[in-house]
Parts: C-alpha cells; sequence; structure tokens
C-alpha cells in the first residue's frame, strides 16, 4: 500500500512539474509573440517565476519551434521570433523597399562594420575616395551605423559603429557572425588572388570607449561631413 502511495504521489509531482514548465513555454512564447524588437534574456527571466531557468527554458522553445514557419532565433544576444530562412521568399511580395542603398553607402558600411570604431577620415583612407555627408547620413537614418564618440585626436573626429538595428536587420547573433576572407571569395566579393599578408580586421562593436575616444557631447549634430573639394564620391 505505501509503494502505490509512494508511486501516485511521484506521478501528481512530475505532472505538476509538467504543467509549471507548459505555463512557463507559454509565458515564454507569448512576451516573445508580443514584443516589436527582440528581448534580452534578463528581460524574459524577470518576467517568469522565480527560479526557473530562463536560458533553458529558451532552449526548449527554440528546439520546439525549429521544424516550424516560425523560428526562435538569436539575434544580437537577444531573442525574437523571426520567419524560418526557407520560407522568407513567401514574403518578399509582401515587403517595401524604401530606398537602394548605392555602392558608396554599401562599401561604407562594410568598412564601419568591420573596422568600428572608425571616423570619416579613416573611411575615406580604406576607400580612396570622399564620404560625402549624404551617404554617412543615409546610414545614420536607416539606424544601422551610430555614432560612438569622438577620436582623442586632432579636430576630436567622430567615431563611427554599428546598432542593434544593423544586427537585427542583418540576422547576426554576435559581429564575429560577419563572414570571414574565406567566405568573401567564395561570394565572390573579394578577388582570389590578393596581396601576400592581406588580411582582414577581427570586428568588435564592444559598446564600451576605447583608451582612444572620449564621449560625445551635446551639439553633436553638427559632423562636418562635407566632402573635400579635391576628391568625389564613386
Amino acid at each position: 500500500m505505501r509503494t502505490s502511495v509512494a508511486k501516485m504521489r511521484v506521478i501528481e509531482g512530475n505532472k505538476k512539474d509538467t504543467e509549471a514548465r507548459a505555463e512557463e513555454l507559454r509565458i515564454l512564447e507569448a512576451l516573445l509573440f508580443a514584443a516589436d524588437e527582440p528581448l534580452d534574456e534578463k528581460v524574459l527571466a524577470a518576467r517568469l517565476p522565480a527560479g526557473v531557468d530562463a536560458h533553458a527554458l529558451l532552449a526548449e522553445l527554440q528546439k520546439e519551434y525549429a521544424p516550424r514557419g516560425v523560428n526562435l532565433v538569436r539575434v544580437g544576444g537577444k531573442w525574437s521570433l523571426r520567419t524560418a530562412a526557407d520560407l522568407a521568399w513567401l514574403l518578399t511580395r509582401e515587403m517595401v523597399v524604401t530606398r537602394k542603398l548605392s555602392r558608396a553607402a554599401i562599401e561604407t558600411l562594410a568598412i564601419v562594420a568591420y573596422h568600428q570604431p572608425v571616423t570619416r577620415a579613416e573611411i575615406e583612407d580604406i576607400r580612396g575616395v570622399t564620404t560625402s555627408k549624404g551617404t554617412l547620413d543615409v546610414l545614420l537614418e536607416t539606424g544601422w551605423i551610430r555614432l560612438r564618440g569622438r577620436r582623442k585626436a586632432p579636430g576630436r573626429p567622430v567615431t563611427y559603429g554599428t546598432s542593434e538595428a544593423f544586427m537585427s536587420h542583418f540576422g547576426l547573433d554576435a559581429i564575429g557572425d560577419l563572414p570571414g576572407l574565406d567566405e568573401l571569395k567564395g561570394a565572390g566579393l573579394i578577388e582570389q588572388s590578393l596581396p601576400s599578408g592581406f588580411s582582414m580586421p577581427v570586428p568588435s562593436d564592444d559598446p564600451a570607449l576605447r583608451d582612444d575616444e572620449d564621449p560625445l557631447e551635446p551639439g553633436d549634430l553638427d559632423l562636418g561631413l562635407a566632402p573635400r573639394a579635391d576628391q568625389t564620391e564613386e
């Protein structure tokens, strides 16, 4: 009799645990579905019952969503529900393209992503031509780049870096997920034959200012991006 009672208690306990787990997953699912931007794991944990392992719960929910039309993905270190990558083509007709980036803007964005924090003058040195005010303005308007600080150098130029919106738009969990040299070669974006010793920088979007950067100051809207007279934008 005692054995039967013990078994019944174990079954009841397991049932309660299963029901609690299911309710925790429902709460997590509701929070992610209602969010209009990726959510930090700490934010999600704060909305769950005390003592719940949010990371394990997210991993479980991610596994459940893996074969579905909507997936749970990490974007910029945060969590978001997204249309499955292989079904994105179904939504292409619903997308509105508001502006096509110019070649100059694409090159500038790539330089900021890989070389951040970077100043306008440093962008120009890498590209070999002037970066116009309009090019940087477009990237700032998209929200893909942001002002970081000012370089501790003559003129104290503004430094630029990528933003959370950049990570979200391109589906990156971390800036280190940007394609490397071999991947860029394979995609035909870089020539197969490169100068000896050629290497690519290791990108970092650490929000902390570096030793050679000062914080931004009030009134840092006049960025002084007018092109020089001796160079032209491509």
